[in-house]
């Protein structure tokens, strides 16, 4: 897309905070995304307003960061949402910041940071409470955090309009996966909010969110991220249930990313497509046929197409759907020979940002490790090999003290402050769980209980958002039902136990067990069944254990 601006943008890099350094000016950062429609509305208004571009032209060196390419610049700087519009001293740290100006709202903020740094200079910026905070309060794992998620769920459950919260309101797959299990009709109510909702019945897919409590205010961008997850959460809806209403729509995102979203020439998923003219999205389905295409960014992220191989192949392995496989084994293939090297992965296809420490990322590991325990589990079980190599790298590189780092601590500015997500450590540890049951590797189990006690001490904090911590506590600490498979992937007795309906469990090819071929078994903790022979004995051992 044509820049409309009128701001002369530099690249993210010390030679931008070195610019600032010698002419003795702040930094203007600009975080931004292509599919974001309030950020082009802020070029289009904002930034092309030339009295506007000349004040920052003169006044300050302006940035212009992709939040997509550059991940660790987007998680330190994030004013709340994108654009954020954040002003840097010279050293990287934070003079203020905001969301989306106006040209009125820029005007003034202009003029009040220019006053700032010739009154303060740079003892006027501060680094943000994030990067200034040592470990995370430890504590010990218990059934209470389970307990007291389910709690935050169903004090936040919206008994009207279906969802957590009020507005703004996101699908959150990870929170209706941990309710599918421990509140059914409170996560089937909110699975039918969200296909209600946040679906594009025209084209398929799934919108990023909805402004207002009652869903409506659709942003009508749609992401890959949360397309491959919601896609693994609607498959598995439909495992509890067997209702078409939830295969359907998982049905049809595929459907999408595999032909929207699908990049030919690299074999593997777009990142992410802009919402179009607002207008598109109201009109009747002969009108909408003609009107144009939104804009698809092309980039190729490792994590976000770890996330559709992922929720592919979950909905393969409940559905036996032939196109899902396809695609998913495409992507793999590219994630497994482009993006993955001795268990480090690349952020994007391109490899442009390598040079800024964009290899080695925490959400990129554990994405594509819980894709390839996924790949493992369903079509290739040789594909534990490069999960080990995957888990074993981040470990080696990432890890400090209890918890992971998101990334190398190197870089411009506030990319050399040590940063550890939550979301990412709780990603991660979950899929060691699924290593370690694959592997019969206790030192991957030790590792995410480690990890998972590293916050235990403020899990009663967590939101919903979050939900996936309990649910990995849960795993952990009562053990994933395993099903051990010595069978060939695809069998009957395979695609039974992948059929059984718990979405936590894990299926373990099992190649050089005890086991004999052509038999299966079922394990939680130290409780081992009979062997089964047939898909229906294998649900009667599973009837039997959890007795």
């Amino acid at each position: 897309m044509d820049d409309p601006t009128r701001v002369e943008w530099r690249e993210w890099g010390q030679a931008a905070f070195d610019e600032a350094a010698a002419a003795d000016v702040p930094v203007l950062l600009s975080l931004t995304a292509t599919w974001c429609d309030h950020c082009h509305e802020m070029d289009a208004e904002t930034y092309a307003d030339p009295r506007i571009a000349a004040n920052v032209n003169d006044s300050f060196v302006p940035v212009r960061v992709d939040v997509d390419r550059r991940p660790r610049v987007r998680d330190r700087y994030n004013m709340g949402g994108f654009p954020s519009t954040v002003f840097l001293a010279p050293d990287g740290n934070v003079l203020t910041g905001a969301g989306y100006l106006g040209p009125d709202g820029m005007r003034q903020v202009v003029d009040s940071v220019r006053t700032m740094w010739q009154t303060n200079g740079s003892g006027a910026a501060r680094v943000p409470r994030p990067l200034r905070e040592g470990e995370p309060p430890a504590g010990e794992l218990s059934p209470d955090i389970e307990a007291a998620m389910l709690g935050q769920l169903t004090e936040s459950y919206d008994e009207v309009a279906g969802g957590w919260g009020g507005g703004p309101k996101f699908p959150l797959p990870d929170a209706l996966e941990f309710a599918l299990k421990r509140d059914r009709e409170m996560a089937l109510r909110s699975f039918d909010a969200v296909s209600a909702n946040v679906f594009d019945e025209y084209d398929g897919g799934f919108y990023r969110f909805a402004a207002e409590p009652d869903w409506s205010g659709l942003q009508h961008e749609k992401l890959l991220d949360s397309n491959g997850a919601l896609v693994r959460a609607f498959a598995n809806a439909y495992l509890h249930t067997g209702d078409d209403a939830y295969r359907e729509p998982a049905e049809r995102t595929i459907e999408y990313l595999t032909t929207t979203l699908w990049n030919d020439e690299v074999d593997a998923f777009a990142n992410s497509q802009a919402p179009g003219e607002p207008a598109a999205h109201g009109i009747d389905v002969t009108d909408r046929a003609l009107a144009d295409e939104p804009p698809v960014d092309d980039g190729v992220f490792a994590g976000p197409n770890a996330l559709a191989i992922e929720g592919l192949l979950t909905y393969y392995a409940y559905t036996d759907d032939e196109r899902a496989r396809r695609y998913a084994e495409r992507a793999l293939e590219t994630l497994r020979t482009e993006l993955i090297v001795d268990g480090v992965v690349a952020h994007d296809l391109d490899g442009s940002l390598e040079a800024d420490g964009s290899t080695c990322l925490l959400a990129n590991q554990a994405r594509t490790l819980a894709a390839l325990t996924t790949v493992a589990s369903t079509i290739d079980p040789d594909a534990v090999a490069d999960a080990c190599a995957v888990a074993d790298a981040t470990i080696d590189r990432l890890r400090d003290g209890g918890s992971f780092l998101d990334g190398p601590t190197e870089g411009v500015g506030l990319l050399e402050r040590p940063l550890r997500p939550l979301d990412s450590n709780v990603a991660f540890a979950d899929a060691l769980v699924d290593l370690a049951a694959l592997t019969g590797e206790k030192t991957y189990r030790t590792c995410a209980q480690k990890t998972l006690e590293a916050y235990a001490g403020a899990s009663d904090r967590f939101g919903v958002q979050i939900a996936r911590y309990a649910t990995a506590v849960s795993r952990l600490l009562e053990g994933p039902l395993v099903i051990r498979v010595a069978d060939e992937p695809g069998s009957d007795l395979h695609r039974a136990a992948w059929r059984l309906a718990d979405h936590e469990k894990v299926v373990v090819p099992e190649t050089d067990g005890d086991l004999e071929f052509g038999t299966a078994r079922v394990e939680r903790r130290e409780h081992d069944s009979a062997a089964a022979e047939t898909p229906e004995q294998l649900s009667d051992r599973l009837q039997t254990l959890l007795e």
